[in-house]
Order: structure tokens, then C-alpha cells, then sequence
């Protein structure tokens, strides 16, 4: 593939490189026709769609190995590495089995349904569902699987229809009974669903039933202020899915002039009843899952920033660009490619940048100094009471490169650096800015910025690595639902070495205190989860913006807690989600994250409990 993209002369790359949306059919045709007389072209062709090659062929009993790993991942709660495995069976599946009531295409698409409505992906398992339907029209299995996924989207009518014909083609009096009881499920919450809450829910998720190769729609508008992007000239490309075998030649062309973007989703916790009740608080992370990969001519148009102020989501295959701060009329507007600060370091952001875009980033957060940078992967001054950081070489290398840029900028600028640096002392972490840039800006390796006091970052790499093993373990055994008490106080005794070691805002001791807040909820001491909660977001808020998505999604877990507890904070803590998903979501919050609305209804019912407290009966 590279040797492919190497071929292309430089001058074409850059005509296509220079030329605008109208240009850019013309352009790319010369493209084509370069590759249409290069022999390597036909041979990458040939070797896609070559029997031989095992690319496109189908291959029964390598879709039956497949599935079986998908069944066991999906046994072992391993919902996205069940997906995958359930892809790959479709891309060997043969369709043409004589048995139309349980095609095992069909079958698979279901099996890969059922992964995607545990992941919370429900349009997904809607067009999963309906795909087997197309191979397989009376599989009672996938009626019954649609029919639960239109209850989750709200669309009950739906629902009604699909558990109706479910009902007619089970053959099994206990599936009978199981399809009963969703259809009475969705019975029941028809009745009470209004005629405009159904078109909302329709509204929201009005997405057709194609084929793996759709078009797709990029919602795109220059606005003033902070708002979201709507429709105005709408952009169309294909969607890239992963078992499409032609997927890395399509991005290949189309990166030339544009990039391919992931398509993801929220993987949402699985809900198991009101978070009031012990056991139902929610703290394990949010993730982000892949379902997919596309290419969306405008929204490729928008450049990198480590400190973006923009935020793209998406419903469906639909990309929505929300401005998450107020944005002058013909400022550019930036979105991240993945790394930020707050996340990871200058080095570590730099370094995939360059792997994966091949370019030198260059935004504010990358060439000014920030604390964020400094902290978030620091040492502790060895000195009792001094808020001093201490780096490693590499960060020391990049940070100095900034501070270069700043010391040789022109006459113009030079306020610059005086200027961040009063900004950054006017931060929650004030007294950690002052001290960082005194001493005339020196940033040494290994001595504290401030007092100069040294520490052998050898020993105390060598320490970390001990917590690191007992942390591991204690990861393991959440993993497993079942924490020990002895790996528990394993993991105490280190998180107190740790603290020792690293900067109090080291990022790796905010994960730390994740995990114990996990460790203690599993076993049921929810005042200490709590605790832990707190200190792991009170790091946090010194690595990001305090309104950042990221500390949204770590408020989640303490607004679970406080809910879980009676803590009457957890009004304010759901105050400031809404804020902040609002703030990158615009009014698709609760879309994007269902949980929120989980997690509402349960704060107004502990609500209503704590006004009308039961009494206790008398004797």
C-alpha cells in the first residue's frame, strides 16, 4: 500500500493537494488515470479480489471459527472484540444456503445485533436486524431483536410490529414467552407515549435501512458565536466498513485530499435499575467505540488543534460539528484528531501526530507554554512543602523547544510569555504556574524548577514500576468483579507511595484513584468510592478546562455516587453535566449518552423519597 501511494509523482499530489471542492473531481480523475496504467494498481486489484489470497473468497468453516471466538467474547462480556469476531464471520459467510428460516448469514448479523445493543449501538442492531430480515424473512430471532431494539429507540408502534411477528414465526413456548413479555413492554409504554414524543424519537434516529455502502451527509455552517454547525452545502461520500475488503484502497485514494474519519459511538453501561439502589452506581469509564470508517469531504476540511474549539459527534452516520466556545466571525475553526491537552503530553502528542498524520503539530497548546504539559507526567520535588516539578529529558526537550519559540519571537510578541504565564497563575493551581516559571524559565531535567533540589529518576522509575504491577492487579480483579480485600490494600499502600513519587497533578495518580473508586463501589463501600471519585476529578480539573468533556464523563460516575448515597451534591454535580454535555452535544446529550437520562430519573425519584420519607412502622 505504500509503495502505491510512493508512486504517485509529487507534482500530482500536489495538484490535488492545491485544488478546491470544484476542482477536486477533475483532479482526482487524473488520479485514476495514473493508477488505471500502473501495473502495481491492477496487482493490489488482483490480489483483493484473488480466491487464492483468502481476501474475498468465502470460507464456511472460517466463518464458523470466527463466530465461535465472537460467542465466546460475547460469553465473556467482551462486546466490541464479539463484534469484530461476528465482522470477520460475515466477510466468509457464503449466502447461498438452501435454508432460508436460519441462514447463517442471518444468524451472524443477529449474533453481531445483540453485541451492538449491548454496547448501547441501538441504530446499529436496528440495521443489523433488518439486514439478516433481507437474507432470512421469517427468522423469528431477529424480529424479536428489532422489535427489542425499536423499544430502546422509543419507537414502540415499531416494536408492537416486529414482537408481533416474532411471535407468529417462534416455534418454542419459552421463546414464546419471552417474546410476550416484550411485547407487553411495549404495549404498555405505547399507551403511554404521546403522538409528539414518537416523532421526536423518529426524528432522532431517522436513518434508512441500506447496504454497507451508503451515502452520508456532513452538517457544516459557518455561524457565529458557539452553537451547532447546520445544513447548508451538504457533502457526500461513501461509508468504509470494516469487513469491506476494498476499505484500504478507498482510503488510500481518498486521502490524497481528504482524510478518513473514525465513526464512533458512546459504549454505554448496561443498566441494571435505578441508581438509588446499592449496587447500580456507575464507575467504570465511558469509552468511545469504533463501528466504522468514512470519508466526509467538508468535515475533512477542518485542521488539528491540541486545544480545539470545536467537538464532532456523531447520530448514525451523520457528523454533527458543535463550537464548544465563542468563535469570532472568520476565525478557523479546529477540531482534535485524537490527542489533547489534558490527556497527554506535548512528546506523546507530537509523536502520534507525526505516526499517524505526518505532521509537526503547531497549535497554541503544542508551541505555548501550558501547566498541563508540565504536570501531567512530572515528578515531586523531594523537598518537603514545595510545589516544584521535576521532568524526565524527553518532556524537558519539548518544553524547552516552546519556550525557545517564545524567547526568539519578534519585538512584537515579546509580552508573550508573560502573558501566559500570568494567565496560568490566575488557574486553580496558581502557586504550581508561579513556581514552575521562576528562575528565569530554566526547565532542567531531573532538578526542581523551583529549588533545584535533585531526584534520581532511575530509583524512582524503578519504584513506579512496582506500583504499576500492583495496580495492574487491582485492574484485573475489577475486571473480574470480584476485588479481595488483601489486592485492595495492596493498591492503598501504593497509591500512597505514588503520591510520594509523582507530582500531586500527575495524571497517573488521577487513574489510580479511578480504579480504588471502582474497587470500593465492587465492594460495596460507597462513602470511600466516593472519595476517591472527588480526588481523582480534583486532578483532573487541573489538567483540563473544568467545563472539558472529559471531566463531564468523570462527574457522571460521582453525580452515580452521591445519588447512591444521599449526598445532596448530586444536584450539583448533575448541574454541571448538563453544562457540559450541552456544551458539546448541543440538545443530542441525551442521545449520545442514555445513561443521562438513567441517571436523571433516578436523582428525581431519590428526590421524591427524600420529601416524603417513609415511616417506620410502630410496634
Amino acid at each position: 500500500m505504500e509503495k502505491l501511494k510512493s508512486a504517485v509523482p509529487e507534482a500530482l499530489k500536489q495538484e490535488i493537494w492545491k485544488s478546491t471542492p470544484t476542482e477536486l473531481p477533475s483532479t482526482c480523475s487524473s488520479l485514476l488515470d495514473f493508477f488505471h496504467h500502473l501495473p502495481q494498481f491492477h496487482q493490489m486489484v488482483k490480489d483483493l479480489t484473488d480466491p487464492a489470497m483468502a481476501l474475498c473468497c468465502k470460507d464456511q468453516s472460517a466463518a464458523l471459527e470466527a463466530k465461535l471466538k465472537g460467542n465466546e467474547c460475547f460469553s465473556k462480556g467482551d462486546y466490541p472484540n464479539a463484534l469484530l469476531s461476528y465482522s470477520q464471520a460475515l466477510r466468509h459467510a457464503p449466502v447461498d444456503i438452501d435454508d432460508m428460516e436460519k441462514n447463517p448469514v442471518a444468524v451472524l448479523y443477529v449474533n453481531r445485533a445483540s453485541a451492538l445493543q449491548k454496547m448501547g449501538l441501538l441504530l446499529e442492531c436496528l440495521r443489523d436486524c433488518s439486514r439478516a430480515l433481507r437474507v432470512s424473512p421469517h427468522y423469528a430471532k431477529a424480529w424479536f431483536r428489532r422489535g427489542k431494539a425499536n423499544i430502546s429507540l422509543g419507537k414502540f408502534e415499531d416494536a408492537i410490529r416486529d414482537l408481533n411477528i416474532s411471535l407468529k414465526a417462534e416455534i418454542s413456548s419459552s421463546g414464546k414467552r419471552q417474546i410476550e413479555a416484550e411485547l407487553n413492554i411495549a404495549l404498555d409504554k405505547n399507551k403511554g407515549m404521546g403522538s409528539s414524543g414518537k416523532k421526536r424519537n423518529q426524528n432522532l434516529s431517522e436513518v434508512p435501512d441500506e447496504p454497507d455502502q451508503v451515502k452520508l451527509r456532513c452538517l457544516f455552517k459557518k455561524t457565529k458565536g458557539r452553537g451547532m454547525f447546520c445544513v447548508d452545502d451538504v457533502s457526500e461520500a461513501s461509508l468504509v466498513h470494516k469487513e469491506d475488503p476494498y476499505a484500504a484502497l478507498v482510503i488510500l485514494l481518498s486521502q490524497i485530499q481528504v482524510n478518513s474519519m473514525a465513526v464512533v459511538r458512546v459504549q454505554a453501561p448496561e443498566v441494571r435499575g435505578p441508581v438509588y439502589e446499592p449496587g447500580n452506581a456507575l464507575t467504570s469509564s465511558l469509552e468511545q467505540v469504533k463501528v466504522g470508517q468514512a470519508v466526509y469531504v467538508a468535515g475533512s476540511l477542518f485542521n488539528h488543534s491540541c486545544r480545539p474549539n470545536i467537538h464532532a459527534y456523531f447520530l448514525s452516520r451523520t457528523l454533527y460539528v458543535q463550537a464548544t466556545e465563542y468563535i469570532l466571525a472568520g476565525s478557523e475553526l479546529e477540531l482534535s484528531y485524537g490527542p489533547q491537552v489534558g490527556q497527554w503530553d506535548c512528546k506523546y502528542r507530537q509523536q502520534l501526530l507525526g505516526d499517524r498524520y505526518s505532521f509537526t503539530c503547531q497549535c497554541t497548546g503544542c508551541s505555548e507554554l501550558n501547566v498541563s504539559d508540565l504536570v501531567i507526567n512530572a515528578y515531586r520535588c523531594t523537598k518537603p512543602n514545595c510545589l516544584g516539578v521535576i521532568l524526565d529529558s524527553t518532556i524537558a526537550r519539548y518544553e524547552k523547544q516552546k519556550l525557545k519559540l517564545l524567547l526568539d519571537a519578534p519585538a512584537v510578541y515579546s509580552s508573550s510569555l508573560h502573558k501566559q504565564i500570568e494567565k496560568l497563575k490566575g488557574a486553580n493551581i496558581n502557586e504550581v504556574a508561579r513556581c514552575i516559571f521562576q528562575s528565569d524559565y530554566k526547565l532542567e531535567p531531573q532538578n526542581c524548577l523551583v529549588c533545584g533540589s535533585y531526584r534520581d529518576l532511575e530509583a524512582s522509575c524503578a519504584a513506579t514500576s512496582q506500583v504499576d504491577s500492583c495496580c495492574k492487579r487491582l485492574q484485573d480483579a475489577i475486571a473480574s468483579n470480584e476485588v479481595p480485600n488483601n489486592i485492595l490494600q495492596d493498591a492503598l499502600r501504593c497509591t500512597d507511595l505514588l503520591r510520594t513519587i509523582l507530582h500531586p497533578f500527575n495524571k497517573r495518580i488521577a487513574e489510580v484513584e479511578d480504579n480504588l473508586s471502582q474497587a470500593f463501589c465492587l465492594v460495596g463501600e460507597l462513602q470511600a468510592a466516593l472519595d476517591h471519585c472527588k480526588a481523582s476529578i480534583q486532578i483532573l480539573e487541573n489538567l483540563y478546562d473544568p467545563n472539558h468533556i472529559a471531566i463531564g464523563n468523570e462527574l457522571i460516575k460521582l453525580a452515580s455516587l452521591q445519588i447512591s448515597v444521599g449526598d445532596s451534591a448530586a444536584s450539583d454535580s448533575m448541574s454541571k453535566i448538563t453544562t457540559i454535555f450541552s456544551r458539546y452535544y448541543g440538545s443530542h446529550a441525551d442521545d449520545i449518552y442514555p445513561f443521562l437520562r438513567h441517571l436523571k430519573a433516578s436523582q428525581d425519584v431519590d428526590k421524591r423519597v427524600a420529601f416524603h420519607p417513609v415511616e417506620s412502622s410502630k410496634n
